[in-house]
């Protein structure tokens, strides 16, 4: 039996807690208008309410991959669970913009501790040829959540503005409760262990925490995380203006926009949860990476030019399709190449996603309001270049790396 279907309880369970918290993220985004005009706040501050939570996202990611290599996975996991339901709490009951920005902030407390967390516990249960398809189910949970937290948070708003947090709230202290009781530890005990050469018999002293962070340029794994930067700066980007952009342009109804979303979501999901593995054997990483990044810019930038529902509906699934596949090849790719410091490496990867979205709806809404077509313009070029970057050598497939060591 292999270590994946041996562990399928906790890979559901790990499943559940990053689903909860990446629709927690996008539940707010259907509802603001509302907050908006209940609370009396500008535009401006829900743009930094969504910054707040990626920039706390962003400087503890680090920090919690790390104590996840040297606590332990499932406290992580718990403890970041609870402060994920706290932040919803507050958000529902919050009166005015200074508790909006308390609670935004935990939730990105939260979201660190558990992000990195949940990519080391997978790699700890999985074995390089599983690994694929282990990330694949986890990014799937991931993806999902992000995409149709906004539909679910329009759905529950029918019974109150207030009512997708109070859920999202209970749902988070429930997810965190089965976790405590039912979630067993996965971390090796070896990580505890000081590393120690076989030359020297002397202990192999590891530069501190804002060392590595600062050196993360140097690691093999560099390039990679400079991908996920431009990969989620370009999703963000392009995820925060398009219910503007189709509204400005085609006259969209928010029915249309949430069929568009909804629809790329559960596409993007499936090929995860069924194809995902085998597409990555098969092809490689670095030609899966640069055909992705490639999709996702051309498909972009086509959005410019198409008229169409039916066409919107295309180029938009595409885009989402090629994100899909890309997150989870860099996951597994910086995955392999981690060795012994899983959590620090998915605590790296989850601080560059927190940089591009922050970056990138910032980024977007100062480009909207100078002109409609400039967030897709830039956005497509940047994953373009990106793409080049890649094909000059920047991906490598770790698949050769354990071949020949073998």
């Amino acid at each position: 039996m292999s270590l994946l279907t041996r562990n399928r309880g906790a890979l559901l369970l790990l499943m559940l807690n990053i689903f909860l918290i990446f629709t927690g993220i996008g539940l707010v985004v259907p509802i603001m208008p509302q907050y908006m005009n209940t609370l009396h706040i500008s535009g401006s501050t829900v743009g930094l309410l969504v910054a707040a939570f990626s920039l706390t996202q962003l400087l503890c990611s680090p920090f919690a991959g790390k104590l996840s290599d040297t606590w332990g996975r499932k406290k992580m996991i718990v403890l970041g669970m609870g402060v994920f339901a706290v932040s919803e709490l507050l958000f529902g009951i919050a009166t005015d913009s200074l508790l909006l920005y308390l609670s935004r902030m935990l939730g990105g407390v939260g979201a660190a501790m558990i992000m990195p967390a949940v990519m080391a516990y997978t790699a700890d249960m999985t074995s390089n040829e599983e690994r694929a398809k282990g990330m694949g189910l986890i990014n799937a949970a991931i993806t999902t959540g992000f995409i149709i937290g906004p539909g679910i948070g329009g759905y529950l708003a029918v019974f109150g503005i207030r009512a997708p947090f109070y859920a999202a709230a209970v749902a988070g202290a429930f997810a965190g409760l089965l976790s405590l009781f039912i979630l067993p530890e996965s971390k090796p005990q070896i990580s505890e262990q000081p590393v120690v050469t076989k030359k020297e018999g002397t202990q192999k002293k590891q530069p501190g925490m804002i060392a590595q962070l600062l050196l993360s340029y140097k690691e093999p794994y560099f390039f990679s995380l400079i991908i996920v930067f431009v990969m989620t700066f370009g999703l963000s980007n392009y995820e925060t203006v398009f219910g503007l952009f189709v509204d400005h342009k085609f006259g969209f109804t928010a029915k249309d926009i949430a069929f568009i979303i909804t629809f790329g979501s559960i596409a993007g999901a499936v090929v995860q949860l069924t194809v995902f593995g085998w597409i990555l054997n098969r092809f490689g990483e670095k030609r899966v990476i640069t055909t992705c990044l490639l999709l996702c810019g051309v498909f972009v930038l086509l959005t410019l030019l198409v008229n169409v529902f039916w066409m919107i509906v295309v180029v938009t699934f595409i885009v989402f399709l090629a994100i899909d596949i890309l997150r989870p090849a860099i996951s597994t790719q910086m995955s392999k190449m981690a060795e012994q410091q899983q959590g620090f490496v998915a605590g790296l990867n989850s601080a560059y996603t927190s940089l591009g979205n922050i970056a990138g709806p910032i980024v977007a809404g100062v480009l909207f309001d100078l002109n409609v077509n400039y967030p897709y313009l830039i956005a497509g070029i940047v994953l373009i270049l990106c793409c080049v970057l890649s094909l000059r050598g920047g991906v490598k497939d770790t698949s050769t790396l354990h071949d020949s060591a073998l």
